[in-house]
């Protein structure tokens, strides 16, 4: 079990803060990282044209690294849309397939598929929401040989509840269909066994439980899709970059593997560093699978306080162990996350839940100040 971590974060006495599903705080180290981004483009001459390179190379290095990869399968991505329009734009989809979502999945890996399927006249499939499970075997049972891509999240985004990831992937490959995982809500604090599900895209933002900055993500690409056809055409992902003159002409070699769908000006001397320092503390301290084992129980307590107060939580065995979703019976009241907030304790509110997403830097005794500020403001609306 990894011990509590606030005092690598700059979390005020008096704060209660269960939302790393919304925002994570920066890691200290992380902001220092972004200071010192800043002074070097104070003094741009400092900036070498090897250092648009190096810090790129080492967070795509880190990053594969999280998640079992090689640094070759790798692109630098702005947001998760932009990696769902690159998957978008290299599976292939014909008249009368099928694309499958779940409902209520978030917008970035659900617009691109709508779009595509409007194009070619292949048809969205929305899984329903499961009621007593997880959403598994919703997904399963709508995949057969129509079907070409299968776009869903490690956990739903509302509340934790979970998708089987392997069990989907045997699934979809049995029939040929292409697997893409939005895992912006899993990577960082959940394990993932990359050589078993084997996505074609797997995509996540930063800002989250990779206790990065805003616009920034990555994109895992599986090998056979890396010789497709990138969404933006500059110097930098061209092979020899690095050491390129300005009048070398325009070569149209890629660099290799993934890096052919970098986005452009990925190399921020603000934002890389910042990204460098906060995988490296999340390896440091083991990694998903140790980062899931320790929040676990600050999640399960949740759960259980929760569903002593009359909440109901996802079943038991369908929701995740880094995050939970509670609902409240009769609805919950308007204008209570803000209530929340302003007693020093901060939730979010997603579609009919009260999500609560904890960290390293949370204990018991925050679990307990978010149901001592709770429950008098949902019985005073009895």
């Amino acid at each position: 079990m990894i011990e509590n971590q606030r005092h690598l974060f700059d979390i005020p006495e008096g704060i209660t803060y269960l939302n790393c599903a919304y925002l994570s705080p920066l890691p200290l180290r992380t902001a220092q990282a972004g200071i010192e981004g800043i002074g070097r483009k104070v003094h741009p001459w400092t900036i070498l044209r090897r250092d648009f390179f190096s810090d790129l190379e080492e967070a795509r290095g880190l990053f594969a690294r999280l998640i079992g990869a090689s640094a070759d399968d790798i692109a630098i991505v702005p947001a998760s849309s932009y990696a769902a329009a690159l998957a978008g734009a290299n599976l292939p989809l014909a008249r009368g397939q099928t694309v499958i979502v779940i409902e209520g999945e978030h917008f970035s890996n659900v617009y691109q598929w709508k779009l595509r399927c409007q194009q070619v006249g292949a048809q969205l499939i929305t899984v329903p929401a499961p009621h007593e499970t997880d959403w598994t075997q919703g997904v399963i049972e709508r995949i057969n040989p129509n079907t070409a891509i299968v776009a869903i999240p490690h956990y739903h985004w509302h509340d934790g509840r979970l998708v089987d990831l392997n069990a989907v992937a045997t699934a979809a490959r049995n029939v040929g269909a292409a697997l893409v995982i939005d895992g912006t809500q899993s990577i960082g604090a959940a394990p993932l066994d990359l050589a078993a599900v084997k996505p074609a895209f797997l995509f996540c933002s930063a800002y989250k439980w990779l206790l990065g900055p805003y616009g920034l993500g990555f994109l895992y690409v599986d090998p056979a899709y890396q010789s497709g056809r990138p969404l933006e055409h500059h110097a930098y992902n061209r092979a020899g970059a690095a050491d390129m003159p300005s009048s070398s002409g325009y070569p149209d070699e890629f660099m290799p593997g993934a890096r052919r769908y970098d986005f452009g000006e990925r190399s921020n001397f603000i934002n890389l560093p910042m990204i460098k320092a906060s995988l490296s503390q999340l390896l440091e301290w083991g990694g998903p699978a140790e980062i899931k084992r320790s929040l676990a129980p600050l999640v399960a307590r949740i759960n259980e306080e929760g569903a002593r107060c009359g909440l109901a939580a996802p079943p038991k065995g369908s929701g995740a162990g880094h995050f939970t979703g509670l609902r409240v019976p009769g609805g919950i009241p308007k204008g209570l996350q803000d209530a929340l907030a302003t007693d020093g304790v901060h939730i979010s509110v997603r579609d009919e839940c009260l999500r609560i997403s904890p960290y390293l830097y949370n204990s018991l005794d925050d679990v307990a100040r978010l149901f001592e500020v709770l429950m008098p403001k949902l019985s005073s609306r009895r």
